[in-house]
């Protein structure tokens, strides 16, 4: 008698032993640097879609994501990069799976990766965003220029993202160097550094803090102000004579890990899914030949500034010239 229940308990353990297993198995990991409101949407329509699949989103910033695959290399937790910079994932090229099954001909030219190790994800633009309630309190004029902001009158009201941390930061910085030469921005920044209230870690950090009245002007991502705006905050974009800065985001496998039927499913279904439903929801700004997207209170027409020469070894380059934290 006793064996018999010995063994049976036996059994028991290895059952529960094999379905965890099994349960570990379908857990697909990914990184991304995307902001909050947009994890969680996807989060929830991942769960939705694959409800027998453990899958877990992990935020961090531009710069960390990149520090961490980098250190991590292909044993990473990482099965799925679920948004980078395209400067970054040429930086770590060599960990990507090869995707070049997937087609490429339904984005806009300049969407379209050298190599075929990432596909397009969103075009992230930027913008001046002003709480028009905080300068009006202080009374206080909208800028109207990025010389207008080192005008002493804004000191401390100022949010930036970092640039060596947020790929939001780097875009404003290398847009002003395409503008104005090298030297000129890195000048303008030293002085705008008075200004300024805090060089935030991540792109998101400006808009927060304008919705917070910690600050009346940011350097912010137009997708994240208009979202902040239809929820009812009294923000309002600008964007100043050279133009909305921009950056072009990619999605990616880690090597190896394309194998696994879960990671393949999931990344297939973001591809042929839910890029369409991100771009619909929160990022219209065009990266397909053959669609494009409104948002209310969405900029049309966005002239957007010079952004070329944005390689990763000129990005490296730069950012050794900053100074600012």
């Amino acid at each position: 008698m006793k064996k018999n229940i010995l063994l049976s308990i036996v059994i028991c353990s290895f059952i529960l032993i094999s379905a965890c297993g099994k349960g570990g198995d379908r857990a697909v990991v990914i990184y991304t640097s995307a902001e909050e409101y947009r994890n969680e949407a996807m989060q929830a329509d991942l769960n939705a879609r694959f409800p027998n699949y453990t899958i877990r989103i992990e935020y961090y910033s531009t710069g960390d994501l990149l520090a961490k695959l980098l250190t991590e290399g292909t044993d990473t937790e990482c099965d799925i990069i679920g948004e980078m910079e395209y400067a970054n994932l040429d930086r770590i090229i060599e960990l990507l799976a090869d995707l070049s099954s997937y087609n490429t001909s339904v984005y806009s030219a300049d969407m379209i990766p050298n190599e075929p190790r990432y596909l397009p994800w969103y075009r992230n633009g930027g913008c001046i965003a002003v709480n028009r309630i905080v300068l009006s309190e202080r009374g206080l004029p909208v800028p109207e220029s990025y010389t207008d902001l080192l005008k002493p009158i804004y000191r401390g009201l100022i949010s930036m993202p970092n640039p060596t941390s947020s790929g939001t930061g780097y875009m404003f910085f290398k847009s002003l160097v395409n503008a104005w030469g090298e030297q000129e921005a890195l000048n303008y920044f030293n002085a705008l550094s008075r200004n300024i209230l805090s060089f935030t870690s991540s792109g998101s950090g400006p808009v927060n803090a304008l919705k917070e009245r910690e600050a009346a002007i940011g350097f912010a991502m137009t997708a994240q102000t208009v979202s902040a705006i239809n929820d009812g905050f009294p923000l309002r974009i600008h964007f100043f004579e050279e133009g909305s800065p921009f950056s072009l985001y990619g999605i990616g496998v880690i090597k190896g890990k394309e194998t696994r039927r879960e990671v393949s499913a999931v990344f297939d279904y973001i591809v042929n899914v839910w890029t369409e439903k991100d771009k619909l929801l929160f990022c219209p700004e065009r990266i397909f030949n053959d669609r494009e997207f409104t948002l209310p209170n969405y900029p049309v027409s966005i002239r957007y500034a010079d952004m070329s020469n944005n390689t990763s070894q000129e990005k490296e380059r730069l950012l050794e010239r900053w100074t600012h934290r």
